[in-house]
């Protein structure tokens, strides 16, 4: 009897250290990824930001495509942006964008309810987490993809200002079949650079970014125009290019 429980103990022992071992490891894996991922966002609050992973993700995705595909990107600073521009996303995707912390729980419970009651779902994704989605993540409708959208959104409203968030946003998002970035949609669509782009001109592109595949900057539908006109109509009222001069530096 002896011997039976001194096996058994050295075996719940052994048990034991492993248990330990393997929490210690996953203790390491969250902090090394805690770690890196804080100094990559922190990395990018100062550097332009070459390519996205939603660029990379439509690249690989061509090959296996017929269509030949020509990705048109080109950097330039939130100062080279009419303001024109930042009003407009804001105005169509985020007005409360100066005043959240990364989410707006008002549109979150508003489309929710929403949802509920109808059969076209209604997002309430911030431009926060559309930055944070489209710079470091996959597309996919998951938890887990959700919680990686959590937790780099987190980073950027503490690492970046809103300023850097905005410019990063528009530097990368798409607006249209391999247009990435709002200099070069701009100067796609209007043969001009980003600067120089009018409030109607902002509006029209702000307005294809639900689904910039579906809907057409060079071919508006009259879904596309009737945006186009209640966005205008928006950033009058938040009071125009102004709202992105405020924005904290």
């Amino acid at each position: 009897m002896a011997l039976f429980h001194l096996g058994s103990g050295g075996g719940m022992a052994k048990k034991k250290g492993w248990g330990r071992r393997i929490l210690k490891g996953l203790a390491w894996l969250v902090g090394g990824f805690v770690g890196l991922t804080a100094l990559l966002v922190l990395v990018l609050r100062f550097v332009p930001v070459p390519v996205s992973a939603l660029m990379v993700e439509r690249r690989v995705t061509s090959w296996t495509g017929s269509k030949p595909y020509a990705p048109h990107h080109r950097w330039v600073a939130l100062d080279e942006i009419s303001p024109n521009m930042g009003v407009a996303v804001i105005a169509a995707e985020d007005q409360n964008f100066p005043e959240h912390f990364g989410f707006d729980w008002q549109a979150i419970e508003k489309a929710y309810t929403h949802n509920e009651h109808s059969r076209r779902k209604r997002g309430a994704s911030t431009v926060s987490q559309q930055t944070a989605k489209n710079l470091f993540l996959w597309e996919s409708r998951s938890w887990v993809r959700k919680g990686f959208e959590v937790w780099f959104t987190l980073l950027l409203e503490t690492e970046w200002s809103k300023r850097r968030i905005l410019e990063v946003y528009l530097n990368i998002v798409e607006f249209g079949d391999g247009v990435y970035g709002v200099e070069a949609a701009s100067r796609t669509y209007f043969g001009k650079p980003a600067r120089q782009l009018t409030p109607s001109e902002a509006a029209l592109l702000a307005a294809v970014l639900p689904n910039p595949h579906k809907y057409r900057v060079n071919a508006p539908s009259e879904y596309v125009r009737g945006r186009q006109a209640w966005i205008l109509n928006q950033m009058r009222q938040l009071g125009g290019g102004q709202v992105v001069k405020e924005l904290g530096t």
